[in-house]
């Protein structure tokens, strides 16, 4: 993604009116009904098709309802309209959502604690900029929870889970959505010696493997690192999710 189609992106964004979701009376008991409510394709049925959506509501709720009253942080890669974002901001009373996304023209919501940033998740000597500024405005440089749901090409998830796993703070999670789409799909295969569910399956084993991204010495370190994997399956063939925690 060049400068120019990022700079233009984010002025759409600023010129776009947003909804203040501050300002919504909602319950929020239900992640599914936030989910929902806010159009996520999270949801048990996705609210724009009324089709049936990926079900991961039961999964993060599972994973990450111990969360619930504490001030955490969380950094979503691949934000879209910002719907999934909404829903966290109102689950997690006391979160903060950091968002990533390559095309912020299409976020529709506001909140004071939702902070949105246009990058290419691959650019990352200005990724490592924004997390130098987010570490410093929250006095922290971990976050509680990353979420990965973003473009699904192998070779990004790959680059993304290296270098952001160490962002997640001790007893944190590392989530990464849809993570078989190279398996369906065949996106960026050659690129690598590894699909994701390969290289989870090799980490749980804690076993060495060949891979253009992750090196020998970061495998090490996420052998060292890594206390637990779960994956779930969703509602849909492409509904693949795994919950990565930290030691």
């Amino acid at each position: 993604m060049n400068f120019f189609s990022l700079f233009k992106r984010k002025i759409l964004y600023k010129l776009k009116k947003k909804i203040n979701i501050d300002q919504d009376n909602i319950n929020n008991d239900s992640l599914d009904k936030l989910f929902h409510y806010y159009g996520s394709d999270k949801a048990n049925i996705f609210k724009i098709t009324q089709n049936q959506g990926h079900g991961f509501s039961e999964f993060y709720s599972k994973q990450l309802d111990h969360l619930r009253k504490k001030d955490i942080k969380i950094l979503e890669i691949g934000s879209y309209s910002g719907a999934s974002a909404s829903a966290f901001i109102k689950y997690f009373a006391s979160s903060k959502v950091y968002c990533f996304d390559i095309n912020i023209s299409n976020f529709i919501y506001y909140s004071k604690n939702i902070k949105v940033f246009g990058l290419d998740i691959n650019d990352r000597k200005n990724v490592e900029k924004v997390l130098s500024k987010i570490s410093v405005q929250s006095n922290s440089n971990f976050f509680d929870i990353i979420i990965d749901d973003g473009s699904h090409y192998l070779s990004d998830i790959l680059i993304s889970f290296n270098f952001l796993f160490r962002y997640v703070k001790k007893g944190g999670i590392y989530i990464i959505e849809d993570f078989k789409h190279p398996n369906y799909y065949g996106y960026n295969k050659n690129i690598d010696h590894i699909l994701v569910d390969q290289m989870l399956t090799n980490l749980k084993e804690k076993k060495l493997f060949n891979s253009n991204i992750v090196s020998k010495n970061d495998q090490i370190y996420f052998h060292e690192n890594i206390q637990d994997i779960t994956i779930y399956k969703g509602n849909l063939e492409l509904s693949d999710i795994c919950f990565i925690k930290k030691k």
